[in-house]
């Protein structure tokens, strides 16, 4: 008995790598037509008897503000361009300043990010982290990082029902993605840590300061020519 349920179990585990992976080469060329957390926030909206319209409108890398690209990753994860999904040094220091007490910091990447909002609940669990990582190595191995960016940018959230680029320029700016100034988009960055409780459009102090440092950061890193650096002259060759 304990060799049959053993024996489904690594069938199981089998066909959802298999399926896992054909999921992220499928959405390496084809836009989502959504994210689990769309659905998550539009079941949640019904729970509380409050149904909410989902706004998002996908656009492809060149009709997205390059400062817009630029400021995700100066506010989100500088070593974007580097990294292989997991920031090591981050995570260490988050770890470290979360055991002093105060504020807990995350150290998500992008790529992490992108594996949670697109295929994964919300949740703190051992096993959902594991997924995570699980998708993470996925989409890295698989996906140029122009691509994963690109998805990000379409996918994450910037209100209460507002995902991607395009709809948060239109909700908060009232111009396209490719409009965006470098001043909006580095508010729309500023956000992104709690966007359903901050405003790109009626920022606090706080998120004000944080936009500042943010184009700051834009510029150290070198502004539109930082995105040279997702060329990803490491991956691998079948990833090309």
């Amino acid at each position: 008995m304990l060799r049959l349920l053993f024996s489904r179990f690594l069938k199981a585990v089998k066909w959802f790598a298999i399926a896992s992976v054909l999921l992220v080469l499928l959405f390496r060329v084809v836009p989502p037509p959504g994210t689990a957390l769309m659905v998550e926030r539009k079941v949640e909206s019904w729970i509380d008897g409050e149904p909410i319209d989902l706004q998002r409108t996908w656009k492809p890398w060149d009709e997205i503000s390059d400062d817009l690209k630029v400021a995700v990753m100066a506010g989100e994860d500088q070593r974007f361009p580097e990294h292989w999904g997991f920031d090591f040094g981050a995570i260490q220091a988050a770890l470290l300043h979360n055991e002093r007490g105060g504020s807990i910091r995350g150290a998500s990447t992008l790529s992490q990010q992108v594996s949670k909002n697109l295929f994964l609940w919300a949740g703190r669990s051992y096993f959902r982290k594991g997924l995570e990582a699980w998708f993470t190595g996925l989409i890295e191995i698989f996906w140029p990082k122009q691509r994963i960016l690109e998805v990000y940018l379409n996918s994450v959230e910037w209100d209460e029902g507002v995902f991607g680029a395009e709809a948060a320029a239109r909700h908060h700016f009232g111009v396209s993605a490719k409009a965006l100034t470098r001043q909006q988009a580095s508010y729309l960055a500023a956000v992104l840590p709690n966007p359903r409780v901050w405003s790109a459009s009626h920022p606090t102090t706080y998120v004000s300061q944080r936009a500042g440092w943010i184009r700051r950061q834009m510029s150290q890193l070198g502004g539109d020519s930082y995105l040279i650096g997702l060329n990803d002259s490491r991956k691998a060759p079948w990833a090309d």
